[in-house]
């Protein structure tokens, strides 16, 4: 019948999804992006085209290659943390890593830096310390009181 709607279950509307998501990826502007993609992902990517977003790499002392992190233009310095958190979720879920992160223990250990200078004040934009497209950001062990 016209305008009857046929419910799916969920694990094929997730499948469709994903499959739908696969062949965006495909695009000239999305190939970067991995074949498990999030809307997230997808969204975070277009504002990087559109130049409403930079991509911040973050550099830890364990890693070779610094993790490019995307956070929007006005970005501060608690955004950077969140979209820290995310990517390492994402990447930790599709390595099968580590599952949990403490994060308060993280970020009450480290501070994130720039050019020598801790990024303390989280409610700073990133702009207000020099940080621009493509930047690298480091983490220190922060000395005990």
């Amino acid at each position: 019948m016209e305008g009857e709607e046929t419910e799916l279950p969920h694990a094929e509307a997730l499948a469709l999804f994903q499959a739908g998501l696969a062949r965006l990826v495909q695009d000239p502007l999305l190939c970067d992006l991995p074949a498990q993609v999030t809307p997230e992902e997808i969204g975070s990517q277009i504002a990087l085209e559109f130049g409403q977003a930079v991509t911040v790499r973050i550099r830890r002392a364990d890693m070779e290659a610094p993790m490019p992190v995307v956070v929007v233009q006005n970005a501060s310095v608690l955004d950077l943390k969140k979209a820290i958190q995310r990517f390492m979720e994402l990447k930790q879920e599709r390595e099968g890593g580590i599952q949990h992160i403490s994060w308060t223990y993280v970020w009450r250990t480290y501070h994130l830096t720039f050019g020598g200078e801790k990024l303390t004040d989280d409610g700073k934009k990133l702009r207000e310390y020099g940080i621009r497209n493509r930047d690298e950001v480091g983490f220190v062990k922060k000395l005990q009181k």
